[in-house]
């Protein structure tokens, strides 16, 4: 049983799948929803050009995340949303040690075994580095 959980949440399609089992699992277990998304400071900025792109960011997953309320609401869930910024699977487990939360829960993108070889995936990275249990949806 769950008393807290956090979903990592991009607004992809697998990103969707994670939510939709957070929720679920929230709702069984009258759980706190943590729906925490990242946005990615760009890699090379001066330091006006880069808050520029950050707080556009800000606004983009802020409103990403609005849709969500509506179903975590309908089903007498607590949500609460949160935009951070940094690397994803860093943020995801700050933002999880913070809350104190009892799962992660991450969506699996389905990169080509190469490209996550390569670069490694947020899944994996939350997987090898959270001191948590964490559920990778596919």
């Amino acid at each position: 049983m769950y008393r807290r959980i956090l979903v990592g949440y991009d607004g992809s399609k697998a990103g969707k799948k994670a939510f939709d089992k957070a929720l679920d699992l929230a709702a069984r277990d009258r759980a706190a929803l943590y729906v925490l998304t990242v946005v990615r400071p760009p890699e090379i900025a001066d330091d006006v050009e880069g808050e520029a792109v950050i707080e556009n960011s800000r606004d983009t997953h802020a409103r990403m995340l609005a849709p969500l309320k509506r179903p975590v609401a309908a089903k007498g869930v607590k949500g609460h949303f949160e935009v951070a910024v940094g690397h994803p699977a860093e943020q995801i487990i700050y933002h999880a040690d913070r809350k104190n939360v009892d799962l992660i829960v991450v969506g699996d993108r389905g990169r080509s075994k190469f490209v996550r070889l390569l670069l490694g995936s947020v899944s994996k990275q939350v997987v090898q580095y959270a001191d948590r249990t964490v559920l990778v949806v596919r």
